[in-house]
């Protein structure tokens, strides 16, 4: 029998016919299978629940971890609520289910690789992944918008009550932060956060003015601050495995139907704990 394991996924986009189809295809390996799940499910409430409810009742357990699809409030969407009252229900359904998110204890994987402390951050982004050449977030934005490069979260993704999401995001770094200090320092980490934790992680993006919607560069060293054994994310969409100061890092997105259906590999559950052999190891 395959011993368990901790894998994850992000950016399952399940409105595309496609992509829902290969989510109820997910299944583990083994009883104790653990999943994370790195946010971008999908905008739409009911599609929402419908995941949650359906890879809580194939894996031992879920993390989940928000994207910035689960916070759009879209008009076509009968669930209107919005900013931090969204998401306080998202946490709500989830921990209904009894999926873990950043507002839960942080579980901790005694499986292959642990114990490690798996830690869903929810940090957002504050612009300060500046497109080139721009000296100030004002700038950057207006390079962004003259080149026609617009995250749909300007229209979307609303931050009351907070003033601003720069604002919403320093609130939550300020928070997350201070819960990974309370981890034993003789504890290592897995951290998931939708967004890259490193500014190096977008510097493969096509339109690089799409970085200041990614990330903020106060998290810049947290891999090394809170002892990671590996950091997973999404949202870029471009799957792979990188390294930095000796930590593994995870971009794990299925992404959008046209993207996928190009790649030589198929999407898949991407291992975390134990470190696959062979590192292309999607499944």
């Amino acid at each position: 029998m395959h011993g368990a394991s901790l894998s994850a996924i992000s950016d399952l986009h399940i409105g595309y016919r496609e992509n829902r189809e290969f989510t109820e295809a997910l299944r583990p390996r083994s009883d104790g299978d653990w999943l994370i799940v790195a946010g971008d499910i999908t905008e739409n409430y009911a599609d929402f629940e419908w995941a949650v409810k359906h890879l809580a009742g194939r894996f031992a357990k879920v993390i989940w971890a928000p994207g910035n699809h689960e916070l759009w409030t879209h008009p076509s969407d009968p669930v209107d609520l919005r900013g931090v009252a969204r998401y306080e229900r998202l946490v709500e359904l989830c921990q209904e289910h009894g999926v873990s998110t950043p507002e839960c204890p942080y579980p901790v994987w005694r499986g292959a690789g642990g114990p490690v402390t798996v830690a869903p951050l929810f940090l957002l982004y504050d612009y300060s992944f500046m497109a080139p050449g721009a000296t100030t977030v004002e700038e950057s934005l207006r390079i962004a918008y003259d080149a026609g490069v617009v995250c749909s979260d300007e229209m979307l993704l609303h931050p009351a009550p907070y003033p601003d999401r720069a604002a919403w995001c320093h609130a939550r770094v300020e928070l997350t932060r201070a819960r990974l200090r309370a981890v034993p320092q003789d504890q290592r980490t897995v951290l998931v956060n939708h967004f890259p934790l490193l500014r190096e992680h977008t510097r493969i993006l096509r339109y690089p003015e799409f970085a200041q919607w990614c990330g903020t560069e106060l998290t810049a060293d947290w891999h090394r601050e809170f002892r990671a054994a590996a950091v997973v994310y999404g949202h870029l969409h471009i799957p792979r495995v990188t390294w930095h100061d000796g930590v593994r890092f995870v971009e794990a997105s299925v992404g959008y139907p046209r993207e996928w259906r190009g790649r030589a590999t198929r999407p898949g559950l991407r291992q975390i704990l134990p470190v696959p052999d062979m590192e292309e190891g999607f499944r």
